[in-house]
């Protein structure tokens, strides 16, 4: 009967349903025969397992169920890959938690299967061991975790304003709205890795009368719409805990062929509580990976007490035809909202150049770094609202592009310069930054002449944008550790040679740049006594406001 309600009110409001997740683990056949616990791989590759009544009677009684319930040996031998999935699919069935066996070490092997996840999971101190060297399908998941959730297609919706706060539409419930306009390129990337750009895409949250989340604003005009999805948001929290996941890395050639072999998080409201990942194995070469934990498409997700470790950087060549080194990373987010990441570190050295930067985003609204010790901060295609408090960034620092406000406070920085605006992406930040009570150690504290703002913009690409400089830096209780400097050094200064083209007022931008209007400074003080300075370059900021307060 409910069925039928359900159907009949999207009826109404003129809905139609196109995808989603499915209730129970897609590629995955129950049955409930009266006989032993069977999990078996079908003609075509699907799992089918079997549970008899006075099992499923045990385990509900249990109130959870184990990995070896229905299989899984944990000696670090055996490949416990189907066991682990079928595990989750009971689970998710029947609506029960997981938990590890504790002391296990659970091989996986590079058998195409994913273990959906819908149900809280406890990991333990139980160990994972992922094999990547033969992998059958390197953009499977481990884990999935998924919602229960199906997203449909609104129809009332033709067009959006940047910034409109509500739209002609009733939902079910508070959803998270994805719109693409596919016939306008945006972030159209210069350089070593240059390509056509990427759909005009957005996402955030809409309650059930319309009204867009101010914390999750339309960032673009969309004249039109080419795709729309609304995925209703899970309101309790799903918890993954604990786990000892080690990654044996794959051996192949080095290209851009992105190894997805993680725990893909696909669901809003999630936490990841004290897990641990680390690398063995990596070689001369091998293949870029796309994150250990892989969020998408998914809002309120914090990651917590966390270790994680960086990729080694291998190099191919690049789309310009000339050498470039390979992005790879531990953590992904890409079209999220609300994604935190608190008291969480990796295993290798921050400053050891020899490993890639552990984040890349895009797309995203609202990122959090709190207590995180990490070799960089790094959004690529834009965010929308970052801060960075209480943590100390390595070798690659912050690099960003994007809107809103970015703030960094409580500290320390040691990149090459403490915001470094991307110039791949146009160099962009369409608001303000705020930095305050932080320390800078240029270049890590190798000699270096120090720069706080760094990217650069001839103004010759047109990068499917205007791009801006923040309107308004805001700087407080700054101290730069520049003891270490060439004996040419001159000071800091608030920004780089963004053009080095740009010597005089003859200079001609095809796509002009939207410069800073002003900076604030306040109690900035440096380990070398030299007085910050505006730029290498003062034609190309001669009409910025400098205030000292």
């Amino acid at each position: 009967m409910t069925k039928y309600c359900l159907l009949s009110f999207y009826l109404l409001i003129s809905f139609t349903i196109s995808w989603g997740q499915t209730k129970n683990s897609p590629g995955v056949t129950i049955t409930s025969e009266k006989k032993k616990i069977q999990v078996r791989t079908g003609e075509n590759g699907e799992l089918l397992i079997n549970v008899s009544p006075e099992d499923v009677a045990k385990f509900k009684a249990a109130g959870l169920v184990r990995y070896s319930d229905f299989g899984a040996q944990g000696n670090g031998k055996i490949d416990d890959i189907d066991a682990i999935a079928a595990t989750h699919a009971f689970a998710n069935q029947h609506k029960l938690p997981v938990k590890a066996d504790e002391g296990a070490t659970y091989y996986l092997s590079g058998k195409e299967r994913t273990a959906f996840i819908q149900t809280d999971t406890d990991f333990g101190k139980a160990a994972f061991i992922i094999d990547d060297t033969k992998v059958e399908n390197r953009n499977a998941s481990i884990f999935m975790v998924s919602s229960r959730k199906q997203a449909f297609n609104p129809k009332e919706i033709s067009s959006l304003k940047k910034n409109q706060e509500k739209i002609n539409i009733s939902l079910p419930q508070t959803c998270l709205v994805t719109v693409t306009d596919s016939t306008v390129r945006r972030y159209i990337r210069y350089g070593l890795n240059q390509n056509n750009g990427a759909p005009q895409t957005d996402i955030f949250v809409v309650d059930e009368s319309g009204n867009v989340d101010a914390n999750t604003p339309i960032i673009w005009d969309f004249d039109q719409i080419t795709e729309i999805t609304a995925l209703p948001m899970d309101e309790s929290t799903l918890s993954l805990t604990g786990g000892r996941f080690t990654t044996i890395a794959n051996q192949e050639d080095s290209k851009y062929t992105y190894y997805s072999r993680n725990i893909a998080i696909r669901r809003s409201n999630v936490l990841v509580d004290n897990l641990e990942h680390r690398i063995i194995g990596e070689g001369e070469h091998g293949a870029p990976y796309g994150g250990f934990i892989n969020i998408r498409d998914c809002s309120s997700v914090k990651i917590q007490n966390t270790i994680l470790t960086g990729h080694k950087t291998y190099r191919t060549i690049g789309r310009a035809g000339k050498p470039v080194s390979m992005g790879s990373y531990d953590l992904s987010v890409t079209r999220a909202l609300n994604v935190s990441f608190v008291n969480c570190s990796q295993t290798n050295d921050i400053n050891d150049r020899t490993y890639w930067g552990i984040i890349g985003s895009n797309y995203c609204k609202n990122l959090l770094y709190d207590n995180c010790t990490f070799s960089r901060f790094d959004a690529h295609m834009g965010v929308a609202n970052a801060t960075i408090r209480n943590s100390t960034l390595g070798h690659m620092g912050i690099n960003a592009i994007g809107t809103g406000t970015f703030t960094v406070e409580n500290s320390t920085i040691r990149g090459r310069s403490l915001v470094n605006l991307r110039s791949d992406y146009g160099s962009t930040w369409q608001g303000e930054f705020i930095i305050r009570d932080c320390v800078f150690v240029p270049n890590g504290g190798k000699p270096s002449s120090a720069s706080l703002i760094s990217g650069r913009y001839t103004g010759q690409h047109n990068f499917g944008y205007t791009c801006y400089m923040p309107e308004r830096i805001t700087i407080e209780n700054l101290h730069i550790d520049d003891s270490n400097h060439p004996e040419d050094y001159q000071g800091p200064a608030i920004f780089t040679n963004f053009n080095p083209e740009m010597t005089d007022d003859t200079y001609q931008e095809q796509f002009p740049y939207v410069k800073t209007d002003e900076v604030i400074l306040k109690n900035v003080t440096t380990a070398s006594g030299k007085e910050l300075r505006l730029s290498d370059n003062p034609i190309m900021f001669e009409d910025v406001k400098v205030m000292t307060e």
